[in-house]
């Protein structure tokens, strides 16, 4: 699967400019990072609520590139909350990074050529 729904993305490109979606991807790599490492805060301190709200801003950054997998794991991550395991959350944040470099990998070729 591609990490990137290329009918989506050139959709909003065609909607939203491509220069402005430029800049919405530029801002996604320096906020995601971020985001994540807040996400593994919100776990540490078993903040569900943090937690849920961070996945959830992940989601929505995801479904407006069309990164599905990305999108996806993230809204997992948002409805299922903090596990008793916290061992099932940290694979799933593992997992939710992975996802989301091969999404960054994707839009910056859509982007940056």
């Amino acid at each position: 699967m591609d990490a990137i729904d290329k009918t989506i993305f050139n959709d909003l490109r065609a909607t939203a400019g491509a220069e402005f979606v430029t800049d919405l991807v530029n801002t996604f790599f320096e906020e995601a990072p971020a985001m994540l490492a807040d996400l593994r805060s919100a776990r540490a301190a078993a903040d569900a609520e943090r937690y849920r709200r961070v996945a959830h801003s992940l989601k929505s950054n995801g479904n407006t590139f069309g990164a599905k997998d990305f999108a996806a794991q993230a809204r997992a991550i948002e409805l299922g909350g903090l596990a008793a395991d916290p061992a099932r959350d940290i694979e799933n944040i593992k997992a939710l990074e992975a996802a989301y470099n091969q999404a960054a990998a994707a839009l910056k070729k859509l982007t940056h050529g």
